[in-house]
Formats: C-alpha cells, sequence, structure tokens
C-alpha cells in the first residue's frame, strides 16, 4: 500500500470540500480503492501505487483550476476531471517511472530517457555519474532517488554536497556567518528537497543529521556508509577534491555525481576532476556513466535552442582551430 498526504496551500478547505463535504465524497465515490482522511489541510490519500498516482494527478489538476477559478462544483469535477473518459485515458500513464510523491501529493516520476536510465543505473551501481547540459534533471531526478531510498529504509542518511567554487578568498568579504556565506551555494539542493518532504519533517531531518548539506570541503576526512551521497555541480571539483571526494564511500552506500562539463568555472578546464573521473572510471564494474543531452531538458523551451546554439558555437570554433 502507499500512502501520500496532500497539502492544501492557500485554500479553505471548508469552501473546497463543499458543504458537509459533499465534493468530497464526490471525489471519493469516483475513487472508491483509495481511503481518503481529510484534517484541515491536509489530505491523506492511502491505497495501490497505480491507484494514487493517477488519483494524485487529477487531484493537483483540481487544485489548479480552483486556484485560478476561484470555483468547484460537481459539474466542474465531471465535466474537467473525472469524467470515465479522461480516467481511462490518463490511467494509461507510466506508472513504473514514479520515483516519489511530491509535498502536494504530485508524482516526481522519470520523464526523459537518460532520467529512466539513471534510475535504472542505479539500482544496479553504486556509483553513477550524470553528465549533461543544464536543466535535464540531473540532480532533481538524483535527490528524488534520494528521497525514496531514505523513506523506504534502504540508508540512514542522505548527504547532498556542492563544491563552493566562488567561496575562496572572496568568502570572507560576505556578510554573515559561515552558514549563511554558504546557503546561497547549496539553496538548489534546499529547494529540491522542499518539494518532496514536508516542512516540518524536512527541518527535523536536517535538525538531526538524517539528511546534511553541507560544501564539498567539509567532507574531507569522513566515512561515508549507509548514506545515499549526490554531489551536485561536480565539474568544479578540482582533481584532487574529487578523488577525495569518491574515497568517502563506506559500507552500503550509493554516490551519484552530477555536473555539466560545459560549464567549468574553476580557472583552468584541465583542473576539472568531473572530467578526469569520467575519462578514467569508465568501464569499471560498478560505476554507470549517462550522458545527458538537449533532449533530456525539461525547462522553458528556449534552453533547448540555448544549449543548441552554445554547442554550435563551440563545434564551430574547434572546426576553426584546426
Amino acid at each position: 500500500m502507499t500512502e501520500i498526504v496532500i497539502f492544501l496551500e492557500d485554500i479553505d478547505p471548508v469552501v473546497f470540500y463543499g458543504t458537509n463535504n459533499s465534493l468530497l465524497d464526490k471525489i471519493r465515490g469516483f475513487f472508491p480503492k483509495i481511503k481518503l482522511i481529510a484534517r484541515g489541510n491536509e489530505l491523506k490519500c492511502i491505497g495501490e501505487e497505480k491507484e494514487i498516482t493517477l488519483f494524485a494527478e487529477r487531484f493537483n489538476e483540481v487544485l489548479d483550476y480552483y486556484r485560478k477559478f476561484h470555483r468547484l462544483d460537481e459539474e466542474d469535477l465531471e465535466k474537467y476531471f473525472f469524467d470515465e473518459g479522461h480516467l481511462k485515458s490518463a490511467s494509461n500513464g507510466d506508472f513504473e517511472n514514479v520515483i516519489v510523491f511530491g509535498t502536494s501529493g504530485k508524482p516526481i516520476r522519470a520523464r526523459t530517457t537518460n532520467q529512466v536510465n539513471l534510475v535504472n543505473e542505479y539500482r544496479t551501481n553504486d556509483l553513477v555519474i550524470a553528465e549533461g547540459p543544464a536543466g535535464t534533471g540531473k540532480t532533481y531526478t538524483s535527490i528524488a532517488l534520494a528521497v525514496r531510498a531514505l523513506k523506504e529504509r534502504e540508508v540512514k542518511k542522505i548527504v547532498l554536497t556542492r563544491p563552493a567554487v566562488e567561496a575562496g578568498e572572496r568568502l570572507g568579504f560576505l556578510p554573515g556567518d559561515m552558514k549563511e556565506k554558504l546557503d546561497p551555494y547549496l539553496q538548489p539542493l534546499y529547494d529540491a528537497l522542499h518539494d518532496m518532504i514536508p516542512f516540518k519533517k524536512l527541518e527535523t531531518w536536517l535538525e538531526d543529521g538524517t539528511i546534511q548539506i553541507a560544501p564539498l570541503a567539509f567532507m574531507r576526512g569522513r566515512t561515508l556508509e549507509n548514506a545515499f551521497v549526490i554531489l551536485d555541480e561536480a565539474q568544479n571539483a578540482t582533481v584532487s577534491q574529487l578523488k577525495m571526494f569518491l574515497t568517502r564511500m563506506g559500507i552500503s552506500s550509493k554516490f551519484i555525481m552530477t555536473g555539466d562539463t560545459t560549464q567549468i568555472d574553476l580557472p583552468r578546464r584541465n583542473e576539472s576532476g568531473l572530467v578526469q573521473a569520467i575519462r578514467i572510471l569508465s568501464g569499471i564494474e560498478g560505476i554507470s556513466i549517462i550522458r545527458f543531452d538537449e533532449h533530456d531538458i525539461v525547462r522553458h523551451k528556449l534552453v533547448k535552442r540555448i544549449v543548441r546554439a552554445y554547442e554550435q558555437e563551440e563545434n564551430d570554433g574547434k572546426t576553426n582551430d584546426q
């Protein structure tokens, strides 16, 4: 059985569920196999994974409709969301690619070929390297896998890290204590976690160390056992830093490194540990290297065109140099 909690943010549940819960009861009627428990702004849903996945998708559409038009009645439910044809077409979705359910109950799934490859390679390899352009979901998919592993007790903790390449000498000139100086580099990791873990639960896990977020330099000297460890922006780790990171791997741990070798911020490109790691670790049993490309980009459609333009410019430059 699968259990998720959907939060009705900025919505009055008394109004949304209708008089005497009439609209909620209507929704229950469309999903008789799911147990729905409404408590304040939380809706707990219990049932089989396929049913839960379909329900979460449809219910989030209902929430979006309500936020946009500030109205909802039984006719709206039947006409726009729960007619038989809508349910039937939606039920053909790929449920196997759902990784975890987000804080809104929305299924977080592998959406592209290489995101699916990442999920599959993670199952059989303890170290996965995901390289490719921005916007391909490398980090987000990796964090979703980590959250699932923690919830299913495959690991005891999650460790997320990034190299703070701009920290160096300029770090001392930034305002605040060490945490305040470093948090801007780590914010994308916090953002992803907030999508997947309820706020109070996330705060608890951050406080007790179940989830740890720290700059790469703080990994030195540690042995990470029974952990899911993600190094993001690995292209900005030097050769020595990346070797240090990889040798932190302990028993029953899973490591994923993500990065984009076209966006190296180090003084010299040949100092990038990710470039070297891809070259020397290829073909080693237990290590998988996945190359993401523009077809995996899931951001604004212009991002694909931008990436393509820069790649063309780089290729033209190499041709002119020859």
